[in-house]
């Protein structure tokens, strides 16, 4: 598969190490001053290899849970080593935007891309839950939501690579999803009235934020000003891997399970304890 041209070695030597090291000022301002990042459990990261680190986020599209571990991952391991974000390929809408956005380390979340990224030892980075984790309603801003993709399950396996989970807290507070008509959209799928074949058809959030007041649909954001904690888990070793696992379905679903129930053990202490901070 190409991708506006590319195939994906191509797109993956889009990565720029200097833009990166660029953006560390900013990055750096709202670490420690907008967001006021608080994290722990870096140690999980092994120096060399590959892996597939499995997140959960939330804040619209700004995501800034996403871009501060961007930060976090270049100032402890320098700009050089890559991690390569797995984005919705819809977002892909022209090889400029390919381009734009493969130099900050996204790429389109295929699993040839993916595959390609770990042949070159490099960690991949996948957030399963995709736009409906990202607009998660408020009342369940304390739930994993991982919409039920075992896809990177499969990957994991297939690849013989360690998952290690990420958790986060706060940036639910940088944008409050009132409701993601869920039910609604179902019911206008059910009757073709939207095109199914999109996952943004999903949902239809409705927000309250910067800079619309109360925003609908998928509209850029500015994210308010909240403070994040973050944590890197325990990493996952499945005692089965390869190709005949993948594709064994009760076995996608028993690890599909486990990592949901650590990563969402891992949300309820990172809560209790992000908490207990804010109370004292």
């Amino acid at each position: 598969m190409n991708f506006w041209g590319y195939s994906p070695d191509e797109v993956l030597d889009q990565r720029d190490p200097k833009l990166l090291q660029s953006l560390l000022p900013i990055w750096q301002f709202l670490y420690d001053w907008y967001f006021r990042v608080e994290t722990e459990g870096w140690h999980h990261i092994p120096q060399q290899g590959s892996f597939l680190l499995v997140s959960s986020h939330n804040g619209g599209l700004a995501s800034p849970d996403l871009s501060m571990f961007f930060f976090d991952w270049v100032r402890r391991f320098g700009a050089e080593r890559p991690v390569y974000g797995l984005m919705q390929q819809e977002a892909f809408t022209s090889a400029r935007m390919l381009r734009s956005v493969a130099r900050a380390g996204a790429v389109p979340a295929t699993v040839r891309m993916a595959t390609a990224a770990f042949k070159r030892e490099s960690p991949v980075l996948v957030y399963p839950g995709g736009a409906e984790d990202l607009f998660r309603p408020y009342s369940r801003r304390n739930e994993i939501e991982l919409a039920g993709r075992k896809g990177f399950i499969k990957l994991a396996l297939r690849e013989n690579v360690p998952i290690i989970p990420l958790v986060s807290v706060g940036a639910h507070e940088t944008l409050v999803v009132l409701t993601d008509c869920k039910e609604l959209m179902s019911f206008l799928r059910q009757f073709d009235l939207v095109d199914a074949s999109t996952p943004l058809t999903q949902i239809f959030p409705i927000y309250l934020g910067l800079p619309w007041g109360i925003g609908i649909g998928f509209a850029p954001n500015l994210p308010l000003p909240a403070k994040i904690y973050t944590k890197v888990c325990s990493p996952i070793r499945f005692e089965r891997s390869g190709r005949e696992a993948a594709r064994d379905r009760a076995y996608v679903d028993a690890c599909y399970q486990q990592v949901y129930q650590a990563m969402q053990t891992s949300l309820d202490d990172l809560v209790a304890r992000s908490q207990q901070r804010n109370f004292f």
